[in-house]
């Protein structure tokens, strides 16, 4: 019996989301809600239509939706309170402003595109990742998927938040081959306020995943005023950890706030600011200080 996840969409030749050249499968649904996270799309659980007006060509083929949820009368309104978010209209659009995430897929037709670039992977020391929204929500079918890309050779990554049941774990893990980890804060509160949620249960699942002897690449957003304050308290955390590998620094963008608006939801990280090249190289030089391997973004030339 095939096992079935709710996707977002694969994402081919990546070169950020583990090593190698990679293809990343985007899953659907997030226990956390970080006021920052770059994709909403990928926080609720249920399929969402976005729509971005202007990539509207006013073709008119979106009337198919049976809700009447697009209306034209000298233009083009989306209705997003009648839409129940089927599909139809994106399967028509013509100028691709119609997006529908959440899309039914079983892990056997997951794992059949994602062994396209099979040769590509072998070459580059690359392989499948899975990511989100959060793959741990969907622990059979991201197992199921990572075993059937592994039968063909295929080395695995999982990119995860962290939060999550450790049965969830236990279901992914074997197939794993290395875990892209999310550190967002290193005090349950600080996390708590930015997230949703507090971060014992992270924390306790990045210890466990250690101790299984898994490579793991610790991923921390930077986000002044937020979480900048607290590298030396996560350079405690991390440093006694036998596995991890490298310690990625992202510095916080404001570039999702369209996906937002698409979605119809307001944008929660409007006053957030972005690092500066100083705050960057203070924060590889705190991580380093415990012995950590630190990745920086590519500086601009």
């Amino acid at each position: 019996m095939s096992i079935y996840g709710y996707i977002l969409e694969y994402k081919r030749f990546a070169v950020h989301d583990g090593d190698g050249i990679r293809t990343t499968l985007f899953l659907k649904g997030c226990p956390l809600a970080c006021r920052w996270c770059h994709n909403p799309e990928g926080i609720s659980f249920k399929p969402e239509l976005a729509y971005l007006a202007h990539k509207c060509v006013g073709c008119g083929e979106c009337g198919v939706c049976p809700e009447g949820a697009h209306i034209f009368d000298g233009g083009h309104t989306f209705v997003r309170e009648k839409c129940t978010a089927c599909g139809k209209c994106a399967d028509e659009c013509l100028g691709e402003a119609l997006t529908l995430y959440g899309k039914k897929i079983s892990a056997e037709e997951a794992a059949e595109i994602l062994c396209l670039d099979r040769d590509f992977f072998v070459s580059s020391g690359g392989g499948v990742t899975l990511s989100g929204g959060e793959p741990l929500m969907q622990p059979e079918f991201t197992a199921e998927v990572f075993r059937l890309v592994k039968e063909q050779g295929i080395s695995t990554a999982l990119d995860t938040c962290g939060y999550a049941k450790k049965s969830a774990l236990d279901t992914v893990l074997p197939y794993t081959d290395k875990v892209l980890f999310d550190i967002k804060a290193a005090r349950s509160d600080t996390h708590e306020k930015y997230t949703g949620k507090p971060n014992e249960p992270i924390l306790e699942n990045l210890r466990y995943i250690s101790s299984r002897g898994i490579p793991i690449e610790i991923r921390i957003p930077l986000i002044p005023g937020v979480n900048d304050g607290e590298l030396d308290e996560i350079g405690k955390i991390l440093a006694p950890l036998e596995r991890i590998t490298a310690v990625r620094v992202l510095p916080y963008h404001g570039y999702a706030a369209t996906k937002y608006e698409s979605l119809g939801l307001t944008y929660p990280g409007a006053a957030f600011v972005v690092p500066t090249e100083e705050m960057l190289d203070v924060a590889a030089k705190t991580l380093k200080s415990f012995g950590l391997t630190v990745i920086l973004p590519d500086r601009k030339e």
